[in-house]
């Protein structure tokens, strides 16, 4: 898989993107993740990503030239499955998307900055619009990041334990039930003893009662959303 990010704050992905799962599933050659500074794409001598809204109004807005050359540059190289827009009016990022994007060959992700994009890019260039929650953040560059993850730890042999995505909250709809591991007691505090019995029936149906209740309690609306 490649995924190619577009922002103009590069240097705030660097991080989050070079460590755990997702760095070793880069250095496996599991995903190739680039991340292009939109600056690169401009001509004019300031490098200038953003401008005034025509009409007026507060906030700037990044300018269509150097996305439109950064996407145009990228698909003469390669065709692409999705051109993603990180923004907060873009539909729910859940674990059913991350499942359908981690079976796609070629991403792009369009970090949203400023007040947002100039339109005629969501109009004519982006194929699906994502946000990570009901707020505002400084930036898309976060939700990219978060997105990029989701993706990224579904890949085959990303994970030591491929089991392990299987069995993460809302892969079925339900929250993951609680987790316990050595001493199996601490200060009183005992962890239940079907987890001790060695009957893997009773503990897969003990997981599976308790998956069900947290939910019920917790996120009760969640098969339906």
């Amino acid at each position: 898989m490649r995924i190619d990010i577009l922002t103009v704050l590069p240097d705030l992905l660097e991080s989050p993107l070079n460590q755990s799962i997702v760095k070793r599933a880069r250095e496996k050659g599991l995903v190739e993740i680039n991340i292009l500074n939109l600056r690169d794409f401009t001509k004019d001598k300031y490098r200038s990503v953003d401008d005034y809204a025509f009409g007026g109004g507060a906030g700037m807005v990044m300018m269509i030239e150097p996305v439109f050359r950064a996407i145009e540059k990228l698909q003469s190289e390669r065709e692409y499955d999705e051109i993603i827009y990180t923004s907060p009016d873009g539909e729910k990022f859940t674990q059913k998307t991350a499942n359908f994007l981690s079976l796609k060959k070629n991403l792009i992700i369009l970090a949203g900055h400023y007040k947002g994009v100039d339109q005629r890019i969501r109009e004519h260039l982006i194929t699906r619009e994502i946000s990570v929650g009901d707020y505002v953040l400084s930036g898309g560059e976060l939700p990219a990041a978060i997105i990029t993850d989701a993706i990224v730890r579904l890949l085959p042999g990303a994970l030591s334990d491929e089991q392990s995505a299987l069995s993460d909250s809302f892969q079925d709809d339900l929250l993951a039930p609680p987790v316990y591991t050595r001493p199996a007691e601490f200060m009183g505090w005992k962890v239940p003893d079907v987890l001790l019995s060695g009957n893997a029936a009773e503990i897969e149906n003990w997981r599976h009662e308790q998956a069900e209740e947290r939910t019920r309690l917790l996120r009760p609306g969640l098969s339906e959303e």
